[in-house]
């Protein structure tokens, strides 16, 4: 269901096409909610049949034509409707990683290390990510579009949780590596 709220809320912002609305996310909403592109495709169509958006082909010269996705007024209210409700329960949380760590005592001790340091590195790179470029996209835009100051400052404090996200990761990992290097 918030895949749906998710494509909603971008297209307050501009109309977009599905490949557009991939994009957006990539660099805006990944550290807390992505899809794949064929969600996206799957779930524009949802929401057109609903009426929640609609659609029109633009022409390209040279290009396949492409479609492009606006909100419309049902699909505003919608949304307005679903932020206003507030959350009264936790998300569920899946990590694979944790998966495969809880049931790892059958595999030997370097085999643990190794996939424990490549997520450590995984981890210091999204933190880097997220504290640098990610960063780097929201001042772009708020320098492009002063008038957007609340919605900078509310995609900054999802940025940072992406941060500390990170950084909890990374320590956790840390002192895990430590854990398994001292098992006999």
């Amino acid at each position: 269901m918030s895949l749906q709220h998710a494509l909603l809320g971008i297209l307050t912002y501009q109309p977009m096409t599905g490949y557009e609305i991939k994009q957006f996310m990539d660099v805006s909403t990944a550290n807390f909610w992505h899809a794949k592109q064929s969600q996206i495709y799957v779930t524009l169509k949802k929401l057109e049949k609903q009426g929640l958006i609609a659609s029109h082909v633009e022409a390209q010269e040279g290009r396949p034509d492409r479609r492009v996705y606006e909100i419309t007024p049902a699909g505003r209210a919608e949304l307005d409707n679903w932020l206003a409700q507030p959350l009264t329960v936790l998300d569920n949380h899946k990590d694979t990683l944790l998966l495969k760590l809880f049931f790892s005592a059958r595999m030997d001790k370097e085999t643990i290390l190794t996939q424990l340091r490549i997520q450590r590195d995984l981890h210091q790179r999204q933190q880097s990510l997220y504290a640098t470029e990610t960063k780097a996209v929201i001042d772009r835009f708020v320098a492009a579009m002063p008038d957007m100051q609340r919605d900078a400052l509310l995609w900054d404090a999802t940025r940072r949780f992406g941060v500390l996200f990170e950084e909890m990761y990374v320590r956790w990992l840390d002192e895990t590596i430590e854990r398994v290097e001292a098992l006999s």
